[in-house]
């Protein structure tokens, strides 16, 4: 890899505290009773209640918010990883420059890990996913079940999906668009130059090779070099 832990730690250098603001108009923060009903409609969802598995793509795959006793890697097809989940002003982007955050948008295909959660712990560990994931609502990415391909079968678990009606659903960009944005932006949790460090490194671990963000990390850390 090109970018690395020194890209990370210079952008590190520019996070301020984690701005407070509510949610972006026109969304509301999620209630407890949201969690509670998000959390509700997911199990509904699941073949076998003692066997819940979350397909993890992005930030999940190296901070995975819940506790799990198996992680496979396996194959969706259908939807693919992009960088279209925008604009993020507050957790890793800012008014000046803001993010964009990875989510599973339609066509193609994604390689990415798969987490079995507990038994008999699947209600509490699916309400930590719901809150990392679906602190405002209406939710631009919300939850639905896919049928992932692993050597041992296939495996039916839940992940988050883009609602191309989101008016946070952002396409049309290019990679050169992607790479100025995630070379630039930083917020209260980190930047972005992080958040695709960590998500290219440990999918190297797995031996997953996602052509699209191998070259954005090349075109980042290429843009970080030359305003050193």
């Amino acid at each position: 890899m090109r970018l690395n832990e020194a890209h990370v730690a210079r952008m590190a250098l520019l996070v301020t505290s984690e701005d407070e603001a509510g949610p972006p108009v026109p969304m509301a923060a999620a209630t407890e009773e949201d969690f509670r009903q998000f959390t509700h409609d997911i199990l509904a969802g699941a073949d076998d209640p003692g066997q819940v598995w979350v397909f993890a793509y992005g930030s999940l795959i190296w901070k995975p918010a819940c506790e799990f006793v198996e992680i496979r890697t396996g194959l969706l097809r259908g939807w693919h990883r992009a960088f279209c989940l925008g604009w993020n002003t507050r957790f890793r982007g800012s008014a000046k420059n803001p993010g964009l955050m990875l989510a599973l948008d339609r066509g193609g295909a994604c390689k990415g890990a798969l987490y079995r959660l507990p038994p008999g712990l699947e209600a509490e560990n699916v309400e930590l996913l719901c809150r990392r994931e679906m602190g405002f609502k209406p939710s631009p990415f919300p939850p639905r079940w896919v049928t992932v391909m692993t050597e041992g079968g296939p495996v039916r678990a839940f992940t988050f999906c883009m609602d191309r009606n989101s008016d946070r659903y952002v396409t049309g960009l290019d990679e050169g668009q992607v790479a100025d944005v995630l070379s630039k932006a930083v917020g209260g949790r980190g930047s972005m130059v992080e958040y695709l460090y960590n998500t290219v490194e440990h999918l190297e671990r797995m031996g997953i090779v996602d052509s699209h963000l191998w070259r954005l990390q090349e075109m980042v850390a290429e843009r970080l070099d030359a305003t050193a």
